[in-house]
C-alpha cells in the first residue's frame, strides 16, 4: 500500500523546529509510519525545472494537510505561501482534509495579517487545537491524524489515552528544548557565522556582526532573547557551545588509543573534547588519522596515501552518537576506542524507540531521533541524514573502503558502533575509486605487466632500466628495451643517457594527461 503524504504548512523559520519534531514523531511511531509519510517542502529534493509556486505543485501530490500557525505571517505581497498552501488544500478537488494546529492561548501577539488569516480558518468552519509547546502538541497530532485516518481513508490506528499510538514509541528527548541561563556569547561565533554562511543564512562573504549572528540563531531557536539580552538554549549549547562540558559534564567525548586489542591503563594518546559539535566530529577524525596507519599504494604515476579507515563511515559513527545520544544520562560520556584490529564509538542510551539493534542491523529501520533539533542543524552542514540512510553509508563505506560492515551491540548503558580494521593485512584496503591514476584509462589499458612492473619501479625509486626488467621479469635484453621504448613512445617515460647507463625516467605529467 502507497504511504499517504502529509504536507506540514507552517512559517518555515518561525516554526522550524516543530515541522522537524511532528516529522520524528510519525517517523518514529510504528503505525502513523506505515501509512503516513511526511512532507516538508524546504526538505524536498531539487527538480532542476523552473515552477511558478513550486510548493503548490508539491502539495498537489499529498492527500493530508496540516498547518502549524504562531505569530508571524510570512512573506507576502498579497498572501504568503502558508495563507496560499492552506487555501489551496481548502478548494482542492477532490478535498483534502485539514488539520490546523495554533501556538499559543492568546492572539494579541499575532500580526495583523496572521489574525486575519486566523479569522478565516475559523470562518471556514475548520476544527482547530491549540498547544502550548511539543510536549501537548505530539498527542494532539497523533489524536488528529488517528481521526483523519479513520474518517477520510477507512484505516484504524490505535492511540491510547496519551495520544501516543500503538503505546511502543519513545517521545523525542526535551533535553535539548531547556531554556538556559547562559549569555549567546558562551556560543563559537566562528562555527555560527560558518554554518549560518553554508545554510545561506548569512552572507558568507560580508563580514556579520555578533548581533546580527546571534538574532539568526534565535530564528534557529538555538538563543532566545529576554529584556534585550540573548540566552541560549541546550540546543545552542549542543551545537554550537564553545565548552558545552561547563554546563552539562556528559557534553565531551573522550578518546583514547590502544597499542594492542584490549584496554590498558596507559594508552598510546588519548584526549578530552568539549566544543560545537562540528568541531567535535573533526577532532575525533584527526584523532583516528594520527592513531592509525597510512600505507603508501601506487597508482598509475601518484603515490597514494590510504586511510586504515574511511573517514565517512568514522564521521558518520560519530555524528550519530552526537545526535542520538541521551543526555538526560549526566553520568556517561561519549567513548571513542581505537585498538590495533578495531575503532569502537559507544553512545550513552539505548536506540530510540520503537528502534532496535536487530532493527539496525537488518537496515530496514525508519528515521527517528532523540534530539531531533541538534540531528537537523547536524543534517545542514551535510554531517548526517535525517532520512535514516546514514546507517546504510556507513556499511557502503566500510565495503567500499575494503573493510567488513560495522558491528552494533548494546553493552553496559551504551549504543556501540564497532568498525572492524584490517589487523596485519593492510593489502586488503582498497584505493578509492576517486583518486586518479595519472593516465588515461584508454593508454593504461595498452600496458603490458611488464610495462606496469617497470612504471612501479620508476615511482619508486625514480628510474628504471632494460637491466632491471631483466633481472626483475626474467625476459631477454630485446624484450626489455622494446617495452620500455613502448612507455616512451606513449610519453610516459622518457629515455636519459646512452649505452648501458640508458635509463629511463617519468616525463612531465601533462604530456599524458
Amino acid at each position: 500500500m502507497k504511504k499517504l503524504r502529509l504536507f506540514v504548512s507552517s512559517v518555515q523559520k518561525e516554526l522550524e523546529i516543530e515541522r522537524v519534531a511532528v516529522a520524528g514523531w510519525v517517523s518514529a511511531d510504528p503505525q502513523l509510519s506505515e501509512h503516513c509519510e511526511v512532507v516538508l517542502y524546504d526538505k524536498q529534493p531539487l527538480t532542476g525545472k523552473r515552477i511558478s509556486k513550486p510548493y503548490l505543485k508539491c502539495l498537489e501530490t499529498c492527500q493530508i494537510y496540516l498547518l502549524i500557525l504562531d505569530c508571524e505571517y510570512g512573506n507576502p505581497p498579497e498572501f504568503s505561501a502558508t495563507h496560499e498552501e492552506y487555501r489551496f488544500a481548502r478548494d482542492n478537488e477532490p478535498s483534502i482534509p485539514i488539520l490546523a494546529f495554533i501556538k499559543g492561548g492568546k492572539d494579541d501577539k499575532r500580526t495583523d495579517k496572521t489574525k486575519e488569516f486566523f479569522a478565516e480558518i475559523k470562518e471556514d468552519g475548520n476544527t482547530y487545537r491549540r498547544f502550548h509547546d511539543r510536549v501537548d502538541l505530539q498527542p494532539e497530532i497523533q489524536r488528529a491524524l488517528g481521526s483523519v485516518l479513520k474518517e477520510f481513508f477507512n484505516i484504524d490506528v490505535t492511540v491510547d489515552e496519551n495520544g501516543i499510538a500503538g503505546g511502543s514509541t519513545e517521545p523525542a528527548s526535551m533535553f535539548e528544548q531547556q531554556a538556559l541561563e547562559i549569555s549567546g556569547n558562551e556560543l563559537d561565533m566562528v562555527e555560527a557565522s560558518s554554518w549560518l554562511g553554508a545554510i545561506g543564512a548569512v552572507d558568507p562573504v560580508r563580514p556579520t556582526s555578533t548581533e546580527e549572528l546571534l538574532n539568526k540563531l534565535r530564528e534557529k531557536g538555538l538563543v532566545r532573547k529576554e529584556d534585550g539580552a540573548y540566552q541560549a538554549q541546550a540546543s545552542g549549547l549542543l551545537f554550537l557551545g564553545k565548552n558545552p562540558s561547563l554546563r552539562f559534564p556528559q557534553c565531551r567525548i573522550f578518546t583514547d588509543a590502544f597499542g594492542g586489542t584490549v584496554t590498558d591503563s596507559t594508552p598510546a594518546d588519548q584526549d578530552t573534547l568539549s566544543a560545537p559539535a562540528p568541531s567535535m566530529v573533526r577532532a575525533v577524525w584527526d584523532f583516528v588519522y594520527k592513531n592509525t596507519r597510512h600505507p603508501m599504494r601506487v597508482v598509475g604515476l601518484n603515490r597514494v596515501a590510504l586511510d586504515e579507515y574511511p573517514e565517512e563511515a568514522v564521521r558518520e559513527a560519530v555524528v550519530n552518537a552526537i545526535a542520538h545520544r541521551n543526555y538526560e544520562d549526566g553520568a556517561r560520556q561519549i567513548l571513542v576506542k581505537l585498538f590495533s584490529d578495531r575503532l569502537e564509538v559507544l553512545s550513552p542510551g539505548d536506540p530510540l524507540k520503537p528502534l532496535t539493534v536487530a532493527k539496525i542491523k537488518r537496515g530496514n529501520c525508519q528515521p527517528c531521533s532523540r534530539n531531533p533539533i541538534l540531528g537537523q542543524y547536524l543534517n545542514h552542514l551535510r554531517l548526517m541524514d535525517q532520512r535514516g540512510s546514514g546507517i546504510g553509508r556507513m556499511k557502503a563505506a566500510m565495503l567500499n573502503h575494503g573493510l567488513d560492515e560495522p558491528v552494533y551491540d548494546l553493552t553496559q548503558g551504551y549504543f556501540r558502533v564497532t568498525l572492524k580494521g584490517s589487523g596485519d593485512d593492510l593489502d586488503r584496503l582498497r584505493i578509492p575509486s576517486d583518486v586518479s591514476t595519472g593516465i588515461l584509462p584508454a593508454i593504461e589499458v595498452q600496458l603490458n605487466k611488464r610495462q606496469k612492473a617497470a612504471l612501479q619501479e620508476v615511482l619508486d625509486s625514480g628510474a628504471v632500466s632494460s637491466g632491471w626488467l631483466v633481472k626483475i621479469e626474467g625476459v631477454t635484453y630485446d624484450t626489455a628495451n622494446r617495452d620500455l621504448r613502448g612507455l616512451a613512445d606513449l610519453n610516459i617515460l622518457v629515455r636519459q643517457g646512452k649505452g648501458r647507463a640508458t635509463k629511463y625516467v617519468l616525463a612531465s605529467k601533462e604530456a599524458h594527461q
